[in-house]
Formats: structure tokens, sequence, C-alpha cells
């Protein structure tokens, strides 16, 4: 469109665009019909589309957002052509996870795989860094895992599909409270004089040294006392 047909007061333009009033009924079909065959398109897909996506599923939502609004809105372009390419999405996609299941490999390269964030109530620094989350995303989740205490925590992963996967121990240990400041009181803990943990990554530091000294693990020196919870 060039510059000079455009003009503030053309509510006709605005509001039903270059195409006739009449095409507004045509769109109204062609969303039906693209609606359904996208919903046909995803039960071929698989039951994994409707949950927690991995990243090559993602992908493929993302094409078909793509490709169903061209042929709804477009008067000179038909149904047809957005069918070829919906069909096409869902081959590759087939396609894909046949060779992710077939090969280890493929499957690791589309998919990813799990992380590693906390180990024995000690939170992994540098694996937070590299997948991009922080520490208070990941206290986050684990409060409303209903833990307060790193040392309640086994194992925290990061699936390949974005959800977190929290292994508790059946004894809660002395560990780092990971409640927020102003709700540390909420709840009775017990203070154990003997052992204290970094106050970042959660690692237990012998309490012979000195509370200047630097976290081994993260190289804080923010050193607090652990705590043992005792009522939840």
């Amino acid at each position: 469109m060039k510059q000079e047909e455009i003009h503030w007061g053309d509510w006709h333009r605005i509001l039903f665009g270059n195409a006739p009033e009449t095409f507004l009924a045509e769109v109204f079909v062609r969303t039906i019909i693209v609606y359904l065959l996208l919903l046909i398109t995803l039960r071929f897909l698989g039951k994994r589309m409707g949950g927690q996506l991995t990243i090559s599923e993602l992908a493929v939502m993302l094409t078909l957002g793509a490709i169903v609004s061209v042929p709804m809105q477009l008067p000179d372009r038909g149904l047809l052509q957005g069918l070829l390419v919906l069909v096409c999405a869902v081959i590759f996609q087939r396609g894909l996870n046949y060779f992710a299941v077939k090969y280890e490999k493929i499957e690791q390269i589309t998919q990813g795989h799990e992380s590693l964030l906390v180990a024995d109530g000690v939170i992994a620094v540098e694996q937070l860094a590299m997948m991009k989350i922080s520490r208070e995303q990941l206290l986050a989740e684990l409060r409303c895992q209903k833990i307060y205490n790193l040392g309640e925590v086994r194992r925290v992963y990061l699936e390949a599909c974005g959800l977190f996967s929290v292994f508790k121990y059946n004894e809660p240990k002395p560990g780092l409270l990971i409640l927020p400041q102003a709700e540390k009181n909420i709840l009775q803990f017990a203070y154990k004089q003997s052992e204290m943990v970094c106050g970042n990554c959660g690692n237990t530091i012998s309490s012979q040294v000195s509370v200047d000294k630097r976290c081994e693990k993260c190289g804080s020196n923010e050193i607090t006392n652990a705590t043992l919870t005792k009522n939840l």
C-alpha cells in the first residue's frame, strides 16, 4: 500500500481492510475449517502436544500458529496450501520422534537432557547459571513443594521438558532455611550450633572456621546457622 493511500479517517479500510465486507463471512467459514484441521493435526501429533512440550514440540506448535493464520485471513490464499503445510508438519514431527526413539543421540540433540540443580542439600550454582535459572526461581519451586529447608532435599532435577523433579530425604537433615526473611519466624526450627552452612548454596561448613571464610562450593562468604525443621 502506498503512503498516499493511507488516511486516518478511512474507517472502512481500518475495519474491513481492502477486502469487501462479504469477505468477513468467508473468514468465519475459513476459521472453522482451519480450526478443525488444526484439531485433527494435533490429534495425529500425539498426546504429548497437550502436555508439557519439549523443544521440538514447541517448534511445531509455533510453526502451526504461523501456518493457520495465512489461509484464514488472506483472500488471495486458498486452504489447500495451508492443509499441505499442516500435513508436512505432521510428517516431520512423526519422523523426528521415530528417529529420536531409535537413536539416543538424536533424542539428546532434539529433546535435551536433565540437569542436576541440587545434590544432598547443596545448590549447584554453576548449573543454575548454565540453565539460566535464578536462585529465587529454584527456591520458589521448592517452597511450592512444601520444602522449607535445603536439608530436606536429596536431589532436584530440571527435566528436559522444563519440569522440576524433587526427591526428599525420609528424615530431614540440618540445612539452609529457604523461607523469605520476613517469614522465618512462622515455623519452629532447632538451630544446630555445631553446624554452619553457606547462605548462598547451602553447603555445610565446619563451625570451627571464622565467619568470613568463603564457601568452597560457590565462593560466597555468607555463613549462617544450619537449621532443622521441627514442625511443618
